[in-house]
């Protein structure tokens, strides 16, 4: 697809009004993409193309725009508009819509609401942010226990085109427990007079709807779910979250993690609607942190300043041990909170994970120290000693920085804490100072 071309087209039947033509040529386009389009019109225009297409299709560009535009439409837009738009968007969708907008947009919404969807609408929000609840939608396709495959397609052709997904059937009993799942694909070869109970999966698969969005996630990959219903207290279902959802929370929960990693405050902003105050408000706290614990690194190195008078070459191979401790212990934390991220590893592996972490770190320490060595005798012209001496401090500190790496995501997650945290800034910090004291201990011991 030639997009630049296709947008030239557009821009083209925009300015010449030529409304009938640009409705056809956007209704060929996925929502994505006429969302996408959107993003460079002014609001005149904006609310123009908004407007020539069909309420469902504008209801689902509705929900791919980005939340500014979303809220000049909003405020652009009469009731009765309003109103037809929440009808034909999904629930879960109409809630996220609605958590973006200030509290007078939200009244006005809602007081142009069908009362029943207003009503689904407040349970929603009354749901703890970023739980299962909050997440969730009541578009789902239900069977009871009576039914076979011919009633259950039947169902599915009335109310189906309502649905956010048609691809699992969730089977009921009379107090709304849910008893099984039944995929779609097993009620289309077999014969219309199968009892769908003898379709139904066993075991099936579920979440709470105060279980948090992470818990959720990671519930959906490890069983490879298309969709996963949501029960109550009393295991009564209330809705589903479908794959779409649930790669958004993939993603916001892997940026918040990065961001965590590098040493930031997390931020639901995209970077170019953060204010400036709010960038620097969120780097700056651990950049405090960071600058006064090496302080600790600059009194080892002015306790030990007799030392670096000696040689200069002393001076020089500081910076290379602090770099490699830091890439080192960096390296450990990734692979082992990425290993937390996905059930891979758990705390009760500690001592298996520091094993493996020493070994890697002896492995890498000697070819790292015996590159060390041999360059410092044959390009610096070091001393034998005074190669030993820093080579051997370069293997101690890659074993170190391995075992450190390793441990502070595990120790966090034992204390409840985001392993992210302890990831790179903090990592460093600590293997910067046990580098500079490992190095100045054996220096001083063979040197002086």
């Amino acid at each position: 697809m030639d997009w630049e071309r296709i947008e030239e087209k557009l821009d083209q039947l925009l300015a010449q009004s030529r409304h009938g033509q640009l409705r056809g040529a956007l209704m060929m386009l996925n929502p994505v993409d006429i969302a996408g389009y959107m993003k460079k019109l002014d609001k005149e225009k904006l609310l123009l193309l908004f407007r020539i297409l069909p309420k469902d299709v504008s209801a689902d560009v509705f929900s791919y725009m980005d939340s500014d535009q979303r809220q000049m439409l909003v405020e652009s837009i009469a009731d009765a508009e309003i109103s037809a738009l929440i009808d034909e968007m999904f629930v879960d969708d109409a809630v996220d819509f609605l958590e973006e907008l200030p509290a007078n947009a939200v009244k006005r919404v809602l007081q142009n609401t069908d009362p029943r969807t207003r009503a689904i609408i407040n349970q929603f929000l009354k749901y703890p942010e970023n739980s299962a609840g909050s997440l969730m939608t009541i578009e789902y396709c239900e069977v009871s226990q009576d039914m076979n495959v011919r009633d259950a397609l039947q169902s599915i052709k009335e109310t189906g085109v309502d649905k956010e997904t048609v691809y699992t059937l969730y089977m009921l009993d009379s107090q709304r427990h849910l008893i099984g799942s039944i995929p779609l694909h097993k009620a289309l070869v077999v014969s219309e007079d199968t009892a769908l109970a003898k379709l139904m999966e066993p075991g099936t698969i579920s979440v709470n709807t105060l279980d948090d969005q992470e818990v959720v996630a990671d519930t959906v990959r490890k069983y490879h779910l298309l969709s996963i219903p949501v029960v109550d207290g009393e295991g009564r279902m209330v809705g589903i979250i479908t794959s779409d959802d649930i790669m958004d929370v993939i993603e916001a929960e892997n940026t918040e993690d990065i961001q965590k990693m590098s040493g930031l405050a997390p931020s639901e902003l995209p970077y170019f609607k953060s204010k400036l105050l709010v960038l620097a408000g969120n780097r700056l706290p651990w950049l405090m942190v960071l600058m006064f614990t090496s302080i600790v690194s600059g009194a080892i190195i002015a306790r030990f300043e007799s030392v670096l008078a000696i040689n200069i070459l002393l001076s020089a191979s500081i910076p290379m041990l602090m770099d490699t401790g830091g890439n080192c212990g960096q390296q450990a934390s990734t692979l082992i909170i990425r290993g937390i991220a996905l059930g891979e590893v758990k705390f009760s592996d500690f001592f298996r994970v520091l094993w493996t972490e020493f070994r890697v770190g002896i492995l890498i320490g000697i070819a790292l120290s015996s590159v060390t060595f041999v360059r410092l005798l044959l390009i610096n012209q070091a001393t034998p000693i005074m190669s030993a001496v820093i080579s051997a401090s370069l293997f101690c500190t890659v074993v170190i920085a391995k075992s450190i790496g390793c441990i502070l995501p595990l120790l966090a997650q034992r204390i409840r804490v985001d392993p992210a945290l302890a990831a790179s800034p903090l990592i460093t910090t600590i293997v910067d100072a046990c580098s500079l004291f490992i190095f100045f201990t054996i220096a001083s011991n063979f040197i002086l």
